[in-house]
């Protein structure tokens, strides 16, 4: 009896720790490691290389990685509930845009009077004819108190949303609807000028974080090295749980509710605990995200948005840990060169990428990769035998 391919994910009705094996192979830490030290030297690349060396990256460069980074962190936030619970979320826009509003909003105060109007105030509320920050930027000058507020407001609403959406049995497509129609209220809210987050426009134009120059070149290294450490140790974190009982649970929930109901577990806490978790990794990585990229605005929580992260932990290969990083990087890549060359026909790519791989690469990148790997070891095993034979 052949032993399942860590890298698929088990068939309907199978327990799933396979696709965390994937993390136990020795030659796949290897490879990882080799990843993460590559990731990890191209700001000192920056830093201590000459433009003129061929050891040089771009302070583009960097920016550009740094914002794949937090993709690929939102990614895996995404393949929790989709992969591992089989919950289909349209609205992971949502959270990463409120981490990203919150560390807007602290990036909006650190300006201080360096903005054009030269006002205690953001420049868009003097433009408004505010007098007043209202009563919600409270203490949003104090960088721990933002960061509560990265992960208190979307794992509040979270909760919310999802108590109410799993204890009535939402499940499928319906669940995918609703959390589509919550994102895109929130835009259309987020979007007026009246809610003091700065309309249409957003938030941009920051200047300092923690007292630094944000577009200093040791303060974009360190930011990028921060979103390293946190996709390492978000990585860490899902492979506990995903290899943990309660990832089992998980995994039993996405495979067949009704069995573990009739065996006496209560899937509601479940669900609702990886689905707060999930948001909260994904306020994180909004917020790690905006520093580096200069701007927020209500963009970020449109439905595109959101079927985009879904298409990234497709490509990559969805309950695999690994995979949705690999996708996210992959389709990103993409989706800045060719943007570069042809950005009216990107969406159509978009959506070819998606039918593409939902037709041929159903367990996506990873998948292909394992299936090459197991077709190399049958032959292998062809060619010993003949040997024998012989």
């Amino acid at each position: 009896m052949t032993e399942p391919d860590p890298l698929l994910p088990p068939p309907p009705g199978a327990s799933m720790v396979a696709p965390t094996a994937l993390l136990e192979k020795r030659g796949v830490r290897r490879a990882l490691f080799a990843c993460i030290v590559l990731l990890a030297l191209i700001p000192a690349a920056n830093l201590f290389f000459p433009e003129s060396s061929p050891l040089h990256m771009s302070s583009y460069m960097v920016a550009l990685t740094g914002k794949f980074m937090c993709y690929a962190i939102a990614a895996l936030a995404l393949d929790l509930v989709w992969g591992y619970t089989g919950i289909l979320s349209l609205g992971h826009g949502l959270f990463f845009a409120l981490g990203g509003y919150a560390q807007g909003m602290y990036l909006m105060r650190a300006i201080g009077h360096d903005g054009v109007y030269q006002s205690d105030l953001p420049d868009f509320m003097v433009f408004l004819d505010w007098k007043a920050y209202p009563w919600y930027w409270s203490f949003t000058d104090h960088f721990l108190y933002v960061w509560l507020l990265i992960l208190v407001v979307p794992a509040a609403l979270a909760f919310v949303f999802g108590f109410f959406a799993f204890r009535s049995r939402i499940k499928g497509v319906y669940f995918s609807i609703i959390t589509q129609a919550l994102t895109f209220a929130a835009m259309l809210l987020f979007f007026r000028n009246n809610t003091g987050f700065g309309g249409n426009n957003g938030f941009t134009d920051f200047k300092r974080i923690l007292g630094f120059t944000i577009t200093a070149p040791w303060t974009k290294a360190t930011l990028y090295w921060i979103t390293l450490g946190v996709m390492v140790g978000a990585v860490l974190i899902a492979r506990l749980i995903a290899r943990s009982k309660l990832g089992r649970v998980l995994t039993a929930i996405r495979d067949s509710e009704s069995r573990l109901m009739f065996v006496g577990y209560d899937p509601l806490w479940f669900k609702l605990f990886i689905w707060t978790f999930s948001a909260m990794l994904c306020s994180v990585a909004g917020a790690l995200y905006v520093p580096q990229v200069g701007i927020i605005n209500p963009g970020e929580m449109s439905p595109a948005n959101s079927i985009e992260m879904v298409i990234w932990v497709a490509t990559g290969g969805r309950g695999t840990l690994i995979g949705p990083l690999v996708g996210a990087f992959a389709v990103n890549w993409l989706k800045t060169i060719f943007t570069s060359q042809f950005p009216e026909f990107w969406l159509y790519l978009l959506g070819a990428i998606f039918v593409l791989v939902t037709l041929f690469l159903p367990q996506g990148i990873l998948g292909v990769w394992a299936q090459w790997r197991r077709h190399r070891q049958q032959r292998a095993m062809i060619r010993s035998a003949s040997e024998h034979a012989a």
